[in-house]
């Protein structure tokens, strides 16, 4: 069973600003911090995403062929996610809209560090 995502950063003051933002569209919250990460999670719940500082000291690096996926509640909350991504200093890796099967609608994006990052709503049939 999985518990939780981490992500690096080389600037956790910056990346805890970007996610306070994206992830405030999801309803999702600073849920803990310390002196090298931040933990996400919903309002009052434990943690599940965080982002942190390396331990060993080095270079904080993106994984080719890793990427987060966050569940919206709708599609607009799909938008949200991906509009502010790109307006607080990610950038765009796959316009919002319609892909895979029928009612996935779906965006990717990349945090300041080259994260890469997914959101998706499927409608139920």
């Amino acid at each position: 069973m999985l518990l939780g995502v981490c992500l690096g950063t080389n600037d956790l003051l910056a990346a805890a600003e970007f996610y306070d933002k994206v992830l405030g569209t999801l309803g999702m919250v600073r849920t803990m911090e310390a002196d090298n990460e931040v933990g996400y999670g919903p309002a009052g719940g434990a943690s599940c995403f965080w982002i942190l500082t390396p331990y060993d000291q080095q270079s904080a690096t993106r994984g080719n062929g890793t990427q987060v996926t966050f569940q919206a509640e709708n599609n607009a909350l799909v938008e949200a996610f991906y509009q502010m991504a790109v307006e607080s200093g990610g950038s765009c890796d796959g316009a919002p809209g319609y892909r895979y099967r029928p009612g996935y609608y779906g965006a990717y994006c990349r945090d300041p560090d080259g994260n890469k990052l997914h959101v998706m709503h499927e409608a139920s049939e």
